[in-house]
């Protein structure tokens, strides 16, 4: 796929968002809710021109972002990844848009009735993530970035062959708690308790290769 076409699909994710709230505008009050609580219930209120900047900019946002950064990288080592990188690009790109669309939804809806289908999406970003945890270099934008792994190519690797199998695993293990738990609450604890797993497992790791590999030297 020649760089024209890779754009113009990313461009294409990226005004998803502000197309279907040019649909529902006429349709939404002038002050519509953006925030929810955990039962679903709308507990805040803006203008709905917010909606233009949250959330329908962010894939805009996470676009401008990920163009920039292999400019600031200082080793460049995320342009080493090549076609990977583009391609991590544009999967992330396409979750912020449907993220954003489904959260233009709620927002006409007024309430949250399913909040599955988000965490399932959430579970499943995670496990697509983690299929590039591998391919990611050492760099200072993007990966597990704690200071042994920055300090130490070997123990980035390590770090983030860990981080590629625990983040595939937990992300399906979010889609399935998604698709079976009912109770709000509940698959809010569940997800939140994986997420923490997928957090703090890597960076322990990273600290203790670290403090290995220094003892073997």
């Amino acid at each position: 796929m020649n760089r024209f076409i890779r754009e113009l699909l990313l461009w294409v994710l990226i005004l998803l968002p502000f197309g279907y709230l040019a649909i529902i505008w006429a349709s939404l009050p002038e002050r519509v809710p953006t925030h929810f609580n955990i039962e679903g219930v709308a507990d805040d209120w803006s203008r709905k021109a917010l909606l233009l900047v949250i959330p329908s900019g962010l894939a805009l946002a996470v676009y401008l972002l990920m163009f920039v950064i292999p400019v600031l990288d200082p080793k460049k080592r995320l342009r080493e990844m090549g076609d990977k990188y583009h391609s991590l690009r544009f999967m992330i790109i396409f979750f912020m848009s449907v993220l954003s669309v489904y959260l233009l939804y709620v927002t006409r809806m007024g309430h949250i009735d399913n909040p599955q289908w988000l965490i399932a999406l959430v579970g499943l970003m995670l496990t697509m993530l983690g299929n590039y945890f591998q391919a990611l270099r050492p760099n200072y934008f993007m990966g597990i970035r704690t200071p042994w792994t920055l300090e130490n190519e070997q123990v980035w690797r390590k770090t983030h062959y860990l981080g590629a199998r625990l983040w595939m695993v937990g992300g399906i293990l979010i889609i399935i708690a998604a698709l079976v738990i009912r109770s709000h609450v509940a698959l809010l604890i569940t997800a939140g308790a994986v997420l923490a797993v997928l957090v703090v497992v890597p960076v322990a790791f990273s600290y203790i290769e670290f403090r290995r590999q220094a003892q073997i030297r």
